[in-house]
This record gives C-alpha cells, sequence and structure tokens, in this order.
C-alpha cells in the first residue's frame, strides 16, 4: 500500500488523532468530574453534573483503549519502555480511574451525605490526578528519561518517581488541568442547568488565565532547555536499529522544527487564538461555539507538543542513542499495513458511534428531571 516512511508517518498522525480525541472527549468528562465539588452546591445540583456525562463518560475511554492499543502494535517499543519506566505513575492512573465508575454508579445509592459526599471527592480525585500525570508525563518526554537499551536491546531505567516532578513538568501538568477544566465548564455551561450553566463562563476565564501563562511560560523555559536532535540515523526506509543513529543535545532545539517547517508556528499561535475565542464566547453564552472553539484549542496544544518533538517519541537521558523516534520504534512493514486496513474500518465506526450517542442524549439536564427520577439517574 504504502511506503514504509510514509507508513511511519500515517501512524504518528492517526496515534496523535487518537489522543486528541480521547482528550476531547474523555477530557470533557474529567473536568466536569473535577469541578464537581465546586460548581454545584448541594446534592440536586451535584447528580446533575453527572448525569451531564452520565450518557458518555464510559463509551468517551474508547478513544484511551484505542490509543494505548495503537501504540502497543505500532510502536512496542515505546509502549513497553513507557509503561515498564512509568510503572507507579501509571498504576496511579489506573487507580485513579477506578475511582471515576465506581462513584458513579455506587453514589447515589445511599441516601447519606456523608456517602456521597465521600464518593463526590473520589470522583474529584478520579478525575483530576489522570490529567496531571498526563501533563507532568508530556513535560518528562522533553526532559528526556533516564533508560538505556545494551546490545540485546533490554531496557534499563534508572529513574525514581519522585524525579518525575520536575519543576517543568509540573508547569505542563497545569496546561493539562486547565485544559480539561475549561473544556469541562463550557460542557456544564451547555448541558447543565441554568443554576450551574451560569457559574460555568467564570470558571472558564480562570482556566484561560492559567493556561495562558502556563503555556506561555512552557514556551519560553523550552529556549533554555536542551534539546534533542537527531544528526544522523540509518536509511528510515530499512528494518528499524534502535541503537543506529546519533543524537546530540543542543540547547532550545526543541523549537528547531519551526525554523525548519515554518508552517507549525500557526499551532501554538492557534491555540492561544482558540482559548481566547472560547473564553469569549462563554462569557456571551454562546456554549455550542465556545466548546468547538476549546476543542480546538486542546487538538492545537496537542499538536504543538507533538511537532515540537518531532520525530522523538521518548527521548533518553542516560543514552541518546537509546532515544525512540518514528523512524526505529515501530513494527514492520507489514504489520503497519495491515493495522492501516483495520484502523480504515473502526476510526469511522468510532467516529459515528460517538456522535450517535451525543446526538441521541443531546438534551440539558435540569433539577427538575433529576428529581422527577431520583432512583434511576446517578
Amino acid at each position: 500500500m504504502f511506503d514504509y516512511e510514509t507508513l511511519k508517518l500515517i501512524w504518528w498522525l492517526l496515534i496523535g488523532f487518537l489522543f486528541i480525541g480521547f482528550a476531547i472527549t474523555d477530557g470533557m468528562d474529567m473536568g466536569v468530574g473535577t469541578l464537581l465539588p465546586f460548581i454545584a452546591k448541594n446534592d440536586t445540583q451535584r447528580r446533575v453534573v453527572i448525569n451531564s456525562i452520565g450518557p458518555h463518560w464510559d463509551g468517551n475511554q474508547v478513544w484511551f483503549i484505542t490509543a494505548a492499543a495503537s501504540l502497543f502494535a505500532a510502536w512496542p517499543p515505546v509502549y513497553g519502555t513507557a509503561f515498564s519506566s512509568f510503572y507507579f505513575a501509571m498504576m496511579l492512573v489506573l487507580f485513579a480511574l477506578f475511582l471515576r465508575p465506581v462513584g458513579f454508579d455506587y453514589r447515589s445509592k445511599i441516601d447519606d451525605p456523608t456517602w456521597r459526599n465521600n464518593w463526590d471527592w473520589a470522583i474529584f480525585v478520579g478525575s483530576s490526578v489522570p490529567p496531571v500525570v498526563f501533563g507532568i508525563a508530556i513535560g518528562n518526554l522533553f526532559l528526556g528519561a533516564p533508560f538505556v537499551f545494551d546490545q540485546f536491546l533490554r531496557v534499563t531505567y534508572s529513574g525514581s518517581f519522585f524525579a518525575l516532578f520536575h519543576p517543568f513538568a509540573l508547569l505542563c501538568a497545569v496546561v493539562s488541568l486547565a485544559m480539561i477544566v475549561m473544556q469541562g465548564a463550557i460542557w456544564l455551561q451547555l448541558r447543565a442547568d441554568y443554576v450551574i450553566a451560569d457559574r460555568a463562563p467564570k470558571i472558564v476565564t480562570v482556566a484561560c488565565v492559567f493556561l495562558l501563562l502556563a503555556f506561555g511560560a512552557a514556551g519560553l523555559w523550552l529556549t533554555q532547555l536542551d534539546g534533542y536532535l537527531l544528526s544522523a540515523i540509518s536509511d528510515i526506509n530499512a528494518q528499524p536499529d534502535l541503537l543506529n543513529k546519533t543524537v546530540i543535545k543542543v540547547q532550545g532545539s526543541w523549537l528547531n522544527n519551526y525554523s525548519v517547517m515554518p508552517w507549525t508556528i500557526a499551532l501554538p499561535i492557534a491555540a492561544v487564538l482558540f482559548c481566547l475565542l472560547a473564553t469569549t464566547l462563554s462569557r456571551v453564552h454562546k456554549a455550542g461555539w465556545a466548546i468547538l472553539c476549546s476543542s480546538l484549542m486542546l487538538a492545537s496544544i496537542i499538536s504543538t507538543a507533538a511537532f515540537s518533538l518531532f520525530p522523538f517519541i521518548l527521548p533518553s537521558s542516560s543514552a541518546l542513542s537509546s532515544s525512540l523516534t518514528i523512524w526505529d520504534a515501530v513494527s514492520s512493514e507489514k504489520t503497519l499495513n495491515i493495522m492501516l486496513i483495520v484502523v480504515a474500518i473502526f476510526i469511522p465506526l468510532i467516529l459515528a458511534y460517538t456522535s450517535w450517542c451525543y446526538v441521541k442524549m443531546w438534551r440539558r439536564v435540569t433539577i427538575a428531571e433529576i428529581t422527577a427520577n431520583s432512583h434511576s439517574a446517578y
């Protein structure tokens, strides 16, 4: 179908697309869960908040599962290195995610304020911890991870869990959390009772300020950070050889792609513009257009990070030549071709199913509805 080099680029774009889909959809319900204890003032309002994402939160996780499965199949060394090296961070995300379905399902089973309040905070933890960890992970990609491959391609990781909390990584976590809070607040403005929806624009404004400040600070920090440059590699159309390349570190080189491919500067600019536009539209109560702009903002920010890292996927700070790139950390050409056929079938199905669910269940969840369905609603 395609030559090997083109396939590698296609799969880089496809995996990026899947993670963007995850950020937009699951980021929305994680943002709602993060806001749950704060934007709702009583139990009924909190049930409105939960039921605004009730029909969608579990289906949204299909994007994450699909993205992780694609990562495993298309980039096995990346999957193996990341999930073994960052084991405790991944387990933290996993256990946090456990709290969400349990919280949604069991919160309203017992009519007791203490019981429900505890589950509300569990949903908050399950919704806020994953984006924070994902933001820290992205920050550590720019810093490089301390792993090395030996001659038998066995990986050794020499870092620690607490070493992941570098100030730059924490700054990226602020960007990540602000993104999903903004997305969640606009969703509530669009779908929740007006008592709750009217509080959303202030939250959107505050999230926008934090996001722009953190995003701008991260960009300035990158100019001073030692970045990675791929100075030599074997034939990128040949079978991958993880160690047959030369990588160097140069201050500010994470911004090098913006001079090599000048059009990519449009991505961070678009992120800022869409953030401001989403906030403005939210304040004038155009929530439908606001969530579209917020979604485009998320896509622009994630694309900015991806194009800054390109062609690196997982840089190594311990042995530069062990860094994983889209050219040498991939499956075979045959595997990528077969997977492309599978994806061409299933991604349209996921898009169609997701769209159908949102259209079918599109309504504003009101306090009256929750009161009338107190035994069947979340």
